[in-house]
């Protein structure tokens, strides 16, 4: 079972838009909270650690 939690950066005030993280071994999840059922991405450790480092460059939804 995941321990699933919300990012500490999306949501907020009325806004219900947020992405929940699990760690599971050397994986990490990612799901949409208001679709807690629906489709989920899993990306090796080092992969997610890459995409967090490109969106903090901005370098992502140009």
């Amino acid at each position: 079972m995941l321990n699933w939690r919300k990012s500490s950066y999306t949501g907020g005030g009325n806004d219900d838009a947020c992405v929940e993280l699990a760690d599971g071994r050397d994986r990490v999840w990612v799901r949409d909270s208001k679709d807690p059922d629906g489709e989920r991405l899993v990306f090796g450790r080092e992969a997610f650690g890459g995409l967090l480092e490109r969106v903090k460059r901005g370098e992502l939804g140009r």
